[in-house]
């Protein structure tokens, strides 16, 4: 039986693909103007399945599979579609970011693989403060690059694009700067649940 909890993660699902429609234009700054609405209604709809589920003993176990799925879904998406229109491009380095979103989709998958094992063998991982933090930082990062799209358009590609005042694009490098944040503390994180599944590989 769906609860609102439910129904509100579901709906994160289903918004996935008309967020990559949107984002799939990196010119079309009215896109992206709406892409961030919907990204951030999508995030708050994330906070308020959890507080929902807790706070009237709504917690379920379809719940606990599809919220960390929506989640990943919903990240995994914007990253690649950024990716894919240039987004993922900054001043000096050129596509380098690329590598911050490619370290947080492969702990993804890396950890969702472990909880899967660890789960078959009944030892549970409980999500830590700074794992908390990294998404936070992550969904920041995201966004700001969604916004970014929306007030500067796209980011610069040619030498003299790329001379351009900061001022014309510091969302953008904002939103860079916070992914190789979450970068980092996706690392961190990932090599604290790898410590605990080595454990219960013998």
């Amino acid at each position: 039986m769906l609860s609102l909890p439910n129904i509100l993660t579901l709906s994160r699902i289903v918004a996935v693909p008309l967020l990559a429609a949107l984002l799939w234009w990196p010119d079309w700054s009215l896109g992206y103007w709406l892409a961030f609405a919907l990204y951030c209604l999508m995030g708050i709809t994330d906070y308020f399945d959890g507080y929902i589920a807790r706070s009237t003993g709504a917690v379920s176990k379809l719940g606990m599979f599809l919220d960390p799925i929506a989640d990943k879904i919903m990240v995994a998406s914007v990253i690649l579609v950024l990716t894919a229109q240039g987004y993922l491009r900054g001043p000096y380095v050129g596509d380098i970011h690329v590598i911050a979103g490619l370290i947080i989709l492969i702990r993804e998958i890396a950890v969702s693989g472990l909880r899967e094992f660890l789960a078959g063998l009944q030892v549970s991982v409980p999500v830590t403060k700074l794992a908390k933090w990294k998404t936070t930082l992550q969904l920041v990062a995201l966004g700001a690059l969604i916004g970014g799209g929306a007030v500067h358009g796209p980011p610069p590609v040619s030498l003299e694009e790329i001379g351009r005042p900061i001022a014309d694009q510091w969302i953008h490098l904002v939103g860079l700067a916070s992914l190789w944040g979450a970068a980092i503390l996706t690392l961190i994180t990932g090599w604290d649940y790898l410590r605990v599944g080595l454990k219960h590989m013998d």
